[in-house]
């Protein structure tokens, strides 16, 4: 049975739900750090304040809340995304209207990715999961990167005309992706190097900037090389 998504800063419905919760952001946290083999039950109990037998309840076992830590991950994003498009992309809109979707897109995007202290965690516990690849990953690949990427590569023929699953098209929408999440993961080198002591809304408004250039950039050139 599917859980409700954890919302930060509001009241869960009930104790043993709040215990969940604690227990799904600790976890989030401790794997994206300790990585998942070397982070035990017992400290991810200690740091949401649970007993360690709850862990057990809630999820069944240490896999089961490395899974539901990836299900916490795929309802977040989802809901970024969601507030993002109000609408699903569709190659029948025009042009310009794809292109403000796109735009739209990239700076929540940037917003997120940048200046959210939850992002944090969330790319550190991917990052893992990638060089280790377990179930949770196939949960957070399943829902997130192929539905999203679809989703912007729909955006992309919309806005260009060039075919959404074509290879270089696929590539676009991998480019786009990564400049943004390069933020997050070189967050420490990018500090240092412009001078800035965190990123926050104005530092996130600066990327989003140059994000946008980029894309129009490259929006430019498709439409002067399009046949």
């Amino acid at each position: 049975m599917s859980k409700a998504p954890i919302v930060r800063g509001k009241t869960p419905p009930s104790q043993a739900e709040a215990t969940r919760a604690a227990l799904v952001i600790a976890a989030l946290d401790l794997f994206g750090r300790q990585g998942f083999d070397g982070t035990s039950t017992r400290e991810i109990a200690a740091s949401a304040k649970a007993n360690i037998g709850s862990i057990a309840y809630h999820f069944g076992s240490k896999d089961g809340l490395r899974i539901a830590a990836a299900d916490h991950i795929v309802q977040t994003v989802q809901a970024v995304a969601d507030q993002a498009l109000n609408q699903s992309p569709d190659v029948s809109l025009g042009p310009e209207v794809a292109r403000a979707q796109l735009r739209n897109m990239l700076e929540k995007m940037v917003g997120f990715i940048v200046a959210s202290p939850e992002a944090g965690e969330i790319v550190q516990f991917i990052l893992r999961e990638m060089a280790q690849p377990s179930p949770a990953l196939d949960r957070i690949y399943d829902g997130v990167f192929e539905p999203m990427h679809r989703r912007l590569c729909m955006m992309w023929e919309s806005a260009t005309g060039e075919p959404a699953e074509s290879e270089r098209a696929r590539l676009t929408v991998f480019t786009l992706v990564g400049q943004v999440v390069y933020f997050r993961i070189g967050r420490e080198a990018v500090l240092r190097r412009m001078g800035w002591q965190a990123m926050g809304t104005a530092e996130s408004a600066k990327v989003a900037s140059v994000a946008a250039d980029n894309l129009e950039a490259i929006l430019a050139a498709r439409m002067r090389n399009a046949p």
